[in-house]
This record gives C-alpha cells, structure tokens and sequence, in this order.
C-alpha cells in the first residue's frame, strides 16, 4: 500500500472497513500506511454493558474521545466514567481497560500511536469469525505478534461492579 502523507486524506461519515469483535465494533477511519505510520484512527461503537479485556501495549499509546454514550475506563489504578465529549489517555506500557456501563450504546473515537496496531483488529475479526472466542491461545498469538497481552485479574470485579459482559460472551 502506498503511503499516502503528502495529500488530502479526507474520510466521510459511514465510509472505512468496519468489522465486529462480539461487542465492540471497529470502524477503520485513517490506517497507518496513510500517514507514514505515525498513527492510526479507529471508532468503536461499544454494545451496552460491554468490557473489553484488560490489556497492555507495549508499543503504542492510544487517546480515545467520547463520542457518544458514557464509557468506564481504568487506567493503572484509576476508575473513571466519561461522556460525550471528554478525552482519555491511555500511555503505553500502562495496564487499561474500557467499559460501556449502560444499557445505551457508546462510541469511542481512538487515535493510536504509533500506528500499525489497528491491523491486530483486522486479524481477530478474521479469527473470531471462525468461532474462536477472546483470550483463547489463537487470540493470544497474536496479541503477543503485535506487542499486547491480556489479562483478567480486574474482570471479576468489573463484572459485578458495572453489571457487565465480557468481548465475546453472550
């Protein structure tokens, strides 16, 4: 693909690749290869009372801006709710997680640098449409391949807090 950072890139409503991860959608705005890989955009419609597994980059940051609905995150240590409007950083390096908390949609509009990881949601669209289920040694591959590992020690708690459903379960 040819890298595109020396013209006009202009995306219009509804117009990008979207794929479905069982509860969290990725809708793919501006790719890496578009900007000479220094960051990609993505949006993610977000079911309701959905939680997406805890995780770590290793590679990259990631500044989500609420675009719809109220969105629980933890950052580290640090609970938080967010509506339309608010932005949150989430470093690399930094254990996070993100969550719809209501029984309303949500959208989150995700700015990731450096690029390169949104091809990870490309591959376990691909994988999960085969059945296979978030967390499972395939999903684990490659989530090691593109520098990210899971973890589950907050599901628990999160669940009963929030009344929430992890990626994937019904």
């Amino acid at each position: 693909m040819r890298v595109q950072e020396r013209r006009l890139l202009m995306v219009g409503p509804g117009e990008g690749k979207s794929v479905s991860l069982g509860g969290l959608g990725v809708d793919f705005k501006v790719w890496g290869h578009e900007t000479g890989g220094r960051f990609a955009i993505v949006e993610h419609p977000i079911d309701a009372r959905c939680l997406i597994p805890p995780h770590t980059h290793k590679m990259e940051d990631e500044l989500s801006y609420v675009l719809e609905g109220r969105v629980g995150v933890r950052v580290g240590d640090e609970v938080a709710e967010a509506g339309p409007g608010t932005y949150i950083y989430k470093p690399c390096g930094v254990p996070h997680t993100f969550w719809n908390p209501t029984d309303q949609p949500a959208r989150l509009l995700e700015i990731i640098c450096k690029a390169g990881f949104e091809n990870y949601f490309v591959e376990i669209s691909e994988l999960f449409a085969t059945g296979a289920k978030p967390g499972g040694t395939e999903h684990e591959a490659i989530a090691a391949r593109y520098n990210e590992s899971h973890f589950m020690d907050w599901v628990p708690e999160l669940k009963a807090r929030y009344g929430l459903k992890l990626l994937g379960e019904a």
